[in-house]
């Protein structure tokens, strides 16, 4: 999700008519899509994990909801976080410098 890696596509986004609210939003439903893909994953990993843990161990396994939903919004948010600067450097590519990039 790299901005200079996608100079190009975003110099033509801008050419077409694209606002930079347009093109802040993209960057952060991507980085958003990415960090809930992320905790997601994540969760079913420590469930996974969790539960060979106890197998092997004998103890009761417990899981408590609310923690995986915290678990799942910390994710999400560390994700639109770390959208935050990309998509403030994407929406200020200039167009033309943008669509000479290669």
């Amino acid at each position: 999700m790299s901005v200079t890696e996608r100079t190009r596509e975003i110099g033509i986004m801008k050419a077409v008519g694209a606002r930079k609210r347009d093109i802040i939003q993209l960057f952060l439903i991507e980085s958003s899509i990415l960090g809930a893909v992320g905790a997601l994953l994540g969760v079913l990993v420590g469930i996974g994990v969790g539960y060979l843990g106890v197998t092997l161990i004998g103890w009761p396994m417990v899981y408590p909801v609310d923690w995986v939903v915290i678990a799942v919004a910390v994710g999400l948010g560390v994700g639109v976080l770390s959208g935050i600067y990309p998509a403030w450097r994407a929406a200020r590519v200039d167009p033309i410098e943008a669509l000479r990039h290669e």
